[in-house]
């Protein structure tokens, strides 16, 4: 699925399941949470501590996603046409410095 289909299939689901959507605040407060979650399986799983190790990182990436489309349908964002902006861009700029990081061979 594109992100395109992505940011549809969110506002169907919320139009449908979810009532309205929370409100940008709201939902910037639950990405928060979302990605804290991630970094704790992160640091669990790849750092030295040894819980959460069975948690599921999938869904808990797939958590920040769904946010992510949320306040991008809120705000009025096409973030597919962001994403491959971006990328353009980062592929402009960062092919031949990330080839030439000696840190990176």
């Amino acid at each position: 699925m594109d992100i395109q289909n992505a940011q549809l299939a969110v506002d169907k689901w919320i139009k449908e399941h979810g009532v309205r959507y929370f409100n940008e605040l709201t939902n910037m407060a639950q990405l928060t949470e979302e990605v804290g979650e991630v970094a704790r399986i992160i640091a669990r799983r790849y750092g030295e501590q040894e819980s959460d190790k069975n948690k599921d990182l999938g869904e808990e990436l797939a958590d920040v996603v769904f946010v992510v489309l949320c306040l991008a349908n809120q705000t009025g964002i096409d973030l597919q046409a962001s994403f491959d902006k971006k990328l353009d861009f980062k592929t402009e700029r960062d092919h031949d410095r990330h080839h030439n990081n000696k840190k990176l061979k």
